[in-house]
């Protein structure tokens, strides 16, 4: 009965990749009216818009005010009282709705205006140093190099930076704020240029039992970006990097989901939403954060001056604007926001073998003994829901896992690691789940009661962690599960959209109630944040001596600080192996750099040249993790006879690029720089390369790396010189080598690696380094190594001296490339090896030891 109950499930999910069980704009209520009160007051002549601003006070820096919506049928005003904040240096903007006298059973009658207190990272800093003036129909905000124009009525904003027009809000006249009314009344309320489209009900075939208790309350407005018309961001879709126009087709959607199998160039929802969209020219990028977590659409117009149509079911209308030079300031601005991303364990970089299930403990021995067999380098095996008694988490099925303490410590001898997953549901008539609902701790039905809905283990509740008294509830599971001295044992929160398998949309009906007595449609695209964030705090609870690793599969802006990410169940396809770099590099510029997809494909079984370009284009994604659903067929490294050597060559090349990947890491944990980036992103001033999507480079490393390398060769910046490993000075378009795979050193770097072969990224941590040096056309090169124990160190080769500072790692051998002089010296040395190698590729140069 248990077999056959989850082979239901898993043809129910699998359902799931059909179009028809989401919905498109058409026939989304709110996404619906917006369309077409957007296309109304573009037709109609001589549009007045209802909205102005009727007041404003200004206090320290912070703006203050009322707008109102005019309801000229009813002879009476919306007040929509509003604040301006100059936030880590960027203009924010939040409008609310006064609703008075609003009484409703179990509901939260106002607006959801919290995201801020997920999303942000603690204690963002208001700017004061703003100088504000009024005139009459006019606000003017500055501060540094900006310049916000507000004009009243009609309200537009207009933003200049360093003296020019970069955006317009409001341009279009699109700003919508559907306003609390009874059904009974609506028709008073109603504009001459709205629908009625689902307004008190929702004609989805599977949302129908939606109880819409405050009707509609969308929030819509649009953005003229002047003379913009390459923009990125807004993941998670499974599309291309550069935004595509969306004028009469499907919008872009940010709603998180359980997506099975998706298809490509699909504008669909997938499992996560960061709603920041960054615009680039070479002048300047502007980024546009929506701060909101409910059900969104975008609307994009491609064009000189284009337009961007942000649309939400509800919630407040929040948004911050990021001007400044480049790309990757928008990206640094953004996670002064919401936090750069975390600074993970060392062995979180390496290589994570993974599959729906190894079956027991014997399974998960004999894998982990195969790698040392082979001489392949791993750091952390997994467990997917099938090591659980009867899919409830927080348990072990003991015939097949009977001393899980014992298992761990087999794998800490060889310094490995174990990851198990723990979703938010639990399955009822389950002694954690009463628990949980004897606390309150579960969310609740539109109706007050405990929400029932199907997922792995058949009939389950979820947890609601909105309610700050679970954080401790769900710490003590982890204690109580976990083998008390493990400390090589993580955490994967997967299904935490969350996924329903007979909810609407495949997740939870959006009447459901959380803490609070909000919504489920407020708070939906930080469910899966609140849950990871709360695994998160539970390990550094337990062990607050060790970096915490979680995995999650749903995110929003400001998971970064706490999880990694993947991009779901992939089909083992090589057009889907393409579109993992494109995907990779969108989440990247919005700062959710620790991600990646699970190499080989989860569904389907790959041909071994797939397998094996997928190893090699896997490494170069910041996770790297084999994964595979439990139909497909065993692919381990070495099983595949074909292609297995290349398999292994290509994570032992991931160990030695470690160092190089750690300091990434740093980079992006300290300053923001993206882990791996488009080519275009640093300064943005090369247009030719907007729509380059298939290359990227590493941190601020300098290597550029191209993983599916075609005839055509790599794009380069055309201002710059590039190296690949064997020396020779190359520019302009350079021709694959090796396994179809570009590897490029820019001149003027300096990049560490690991030269000897170890198990684990544990062995290899006091190895001595490798150094590859490119000079630049003035014999100069930089670079950086990351450490725990000596903090960032910086290279540098000047006048053919290389030093390093503040103190020199233990070298081995150093590669230099292009050298100028007759000598390289090496300045204040440490070394302890016993043999310093020199290789000059393209000189005959002698070496001096200072």
């Amino acid at each position: 009965m248990k077999l056959l109950w989850t082979f239901i499930l898993i043809i129910a999910t699998a359902e799931a990749v059909k179009d028809y069980l989401f919905k498109t704009c058409a026939q989304s209520g709110f996404c619906h009216r917006n369309r077409h009160y957007a296309k109304a007051v573009l037709s109609a002549e001589n549009f007045e818009s209802p909205y102005r601003i009727e007041s404003v006070t200004v206090d320290n820096g912070i703006v203050n005010g009322v707008a109102i919506k005019e309801l000229t049928q009813l002879g009476r005003n919306v007040n929509l009282p509003f604040e301006i904040t100059i936030v880590e240096d960027n203009f924010r903007f939040k409008l609310n709705e006064e609703r008075v006298g609003v009484q409703l059973n179990h509901i939260n009658p106002n607006r959801y205006n919290e995201t801020e207190k997920w999303s942000f990272k603690p204690n963002v800093t208001i700017n004061t140093n703003v100088d504000i003036s009024e005139k009459q129909n006019e606000l003017k905000i500055s501060y540094g190099k900006h310049e916000v124009i507000i004009q009243y009525n009609p309200i537009v904003f207009v933003f200049n930076y360093k003296g020019k027009e970069q955006l317009r809000i409001n341009a279009d006249q699109f700003l919508n704020v559907e306003h609390y009314r009874t059904q009974q009344e609506n028709e008073l309320h109603m504009l001459a240029q709205e629908s009625s489209f689902d307004m008190f009900s929702d004609s989805f075939p599977d949302s129908k039992m939606d109880t819409l208790p405050l009707g509609p309350e969308s929030v819509a407005v649009d953005f003229k970006l002047m003379g913009f018309s390459h923009m990125y961001g807004i993941p998670e879709h499974s599309d291309s990097l550069l935004l595509k126009d969306t004028t009469d087709k499907e919008p872009y959607r940010l709603f998180n989901v359980d997506i099975f199998e998706y298809e490509i160039d699909s504008r669909l929802p997938m499992y996560g939403s960061i709603p920041l969209l960054v615009a680039i020219k070479p002048e300047a990028s502007v980024g546009i954060f929506w701060v909101n977590a409910a059900d969104t659409y975008i609307d994009i117009k491609r064009d000189k001056d284009s337009t961007v149509h942000w649309i939400s079911e509800n919630g407040v209308l929040d948004f911050i604007v990021i001007i400044e030079d480049t790309p990757v300031e928008v990206t640094q601005q953004f996670g002064r926001v919401t936090g750069f991303v975390q600074l993970p364990p060392l062995f979180s970089l390496g290589y994570h073998q993974c599959r729906w299930n190894y079956n027991d403990e014997k399974d998960v021995l004999d894998v982990h003994a195969k790698f040392d067999e082979h001489h392949i380098p791993y750091d952390t095996i997994w467990l997917d829901i099938e090591y659980t008694d009867s899919k409830k988490y927080f348990t072990w099925d003991k015939e097949k896992f009977p001393d899980p303490a014992r298992m761990c410590r087999i794998l800490d001898y060889t310094a490995r690691h174990l990851t198990v997953i723990i979703d938010p549901h639990f399955k009822t008539e389950y002694n954690v789940t009463e628990d949980m609902v004897a606390k309150d701790l579960e969310m609740k039905s539109s109706k007050g009661e405990p929400f029932k809905g199907h997922c792995w283990p058949g009939e389950s509740v979820w947890l609601d962690p909105f309610n700050p008294e679970s954080q401790d509830w769900w710490t003590q599971r982890y204690k109580d599960f976990l083998p008390k001295d493990a400390k090589n044992i993580h955490i994967w929160n997967d299904m935490n959209e969350p996924s329903v398998f007979n909810g609407p949309e495949t997740s939870s009906p959006k009447d459901t109630i959380h803490f609070g007595g909000w919504e489920h449609r407020s708070v939906h695209n930080i469910y899966g944040l609140n849950f990871h964030e709360r695994s998160y705090n539970a390990l550094i609870e337990r062990t607050p001596e060790e970096r915490p690793f979680v995995l999650t599969r749903s995110l929003f802006a400001g998971s970064q600080r706490t999880a990694a990410s993947w991009s779901g169940d992939i089909q083992a396809t090589w057009e889907h192996l393409k579109a993992t770099v494109p995907m990779m590099l969108s989440m990247n510029i919005v700062g959710a750099g620790f991600t990646g997809a699970d190499v080989g494909g989860f569904f389907g079984d790959p041909s071994p040249e797939l397998l094996l370009r997928w190893y090699q284009v896997g490494i170069w994604y910041p996770f790297f993790r084999g994964h595979a659903h439990i139909d497909t067929k065993r692919r381990e490294p070495w099983l595949v006879a074909d292609v297995a050597e290349g398999i292994a060559d290509a994570i032992r090349l991931r160990y030695k690029l470690l160092p190089i990947w750690y300091t990434a890491f740093y980079e992006a944990s300290s300053n923001g720089i993206p882990i791996v980036s488009p080519i275009f992103w640093s300064d943005g001033k090369d247009i030719t390369t907007y729509e380059t999507e298939d290359q990227f480079t590493i941190g601020d490393s300098g290597l550029l790396v191209k993983p599916l390398a075609s005839d055509d060769g790599s794009k380069l910046p055309s201002s710059e010189v590039y190296y690949n490993f064997t020396g020779g000075a190359l520019s302009g378009i350079v021709n694959g080598f090796g396994h179809g795979v570009d590897v490029l050193l820019r001149g003027g770097s300096i990049v560490p690696v690991w030269g000897r072969q170890r198990r684990s990224t544990s062995g290899s941590v006091n190895d001595p380094y490798t150094i590859y040096i490119g000079l630049n056309g003035d014999g100069i090169a930089t670079g950086k190594l990351y450490r725990d124990d000596t903090g960032l160190i910086s290279f540098k080769v000047e006048n053919d001296v290389l030093s390093a500072t503040p103190s020199v790692p233990k070298i081995e051998k150093i590669v230099v490339i292009n050298s100028s002089g007759q000598k390289i010296q090496i300045k204040k040395p440490r070394f302890e090896s016993s043999k310093l190698e020199f290789h000059f590729p393209e000189n005959d140069i002698e070496h001096d030891e200072l």
